[in-house]
């Protein structure tokens, strides 16, 4: 099945998605931190208790780090978490001057990213959600649910690494689909094409996918 037909499918199902900001970037990059290895519930939690007792990222770069960890415990590996978030603030700060990302907007896509992924714990994943949600860019993000469900339809092989599938689907993806079809890959994955007992017999992709009613 290609890829525009996928993406027509899952607009049928989920809807038509219009790009819109989600965050600065500074923001969008300690939120994806704070989203990792941990459900979206607990992400969102621990980013509005970081806001909620700092006020702002300058105060989390000058906090201690047990303070940052205790703001965010909620969201599980916080410890890892709040060291790497200081750290993020604090090279960000030295190399700036500000916590101002808004000049990635102006690079191209590749030198904003390799600019990113200087950072500690910023890898592919963490680069595309920064470039697409906080400035519009079309970089294809794969969270699990994408990898998931791009592997049962076969678009990457099963030894196919997270990092090695964001470039492959990053070169499958049409720019104008990269937004709509990552929000509604996503929202297919945790919908219908869950990880434990996917709902084959309701997908509206059964028809063209090769793993359908193999996993049930």
């Amino acid at each position: 099945m290609e890829i525009r037909e996928i993406n027509r499918l899952l607009v049928r199902v989920h809807g038509v998605r219009t790009w819109r900001p989600h965050h600065d970037p500074i923001s969008e990059l300690i939120a994806v931190i704070l989203s990792q290895n941990t459900s979206d519930t607990n992400s969102r939690r621990s980013f509005n208790a970081l806001v909620g007792i700092f006020g702002n990222w300058n105060q989390v770069a000058s906090a201690n780090v047990e303070d940052i960890e205790r703001a965010i415990q909620s969201g599980g590996l916080s410890r890892i978490k709040a060291a790497r978030i200081k750290q993020i603030l604090q090279l960000v700060l030295q190399e700036r001057g500000n916590l101002d990302l808004s000049f990635l907007e102006v690079l191209p896509i590749a030198e904003a990213g390799a600019w990113l992924k200087k950072f500690p714990g910023v890898g592919p994943k963490t680069v595309s959600c920064v470039l697409l949600f906080s400035l519009g860019k079309p970089v294809f993000p794969v969270d699990t649910h994408v990898f998931r469900v791009a592997k049962r339809l076969g678009l990457i092989g099963n030894g196919v690494s997270a990092e090695k599938a964001h470039e492959i689907l990053g070169k499958m993806v049409p720019e104008e689909d990269v937004y709509q079809l990552h929000m509604n890959m996503v929202e297919h994955g945790r919908q219908v094409c869950k990880a434990h007992k996917p709902n084959c017999a309701e997908c509206i992709l059964n028809q063209g996918c090769p793993s359908r009613f193999l996993e049930n």
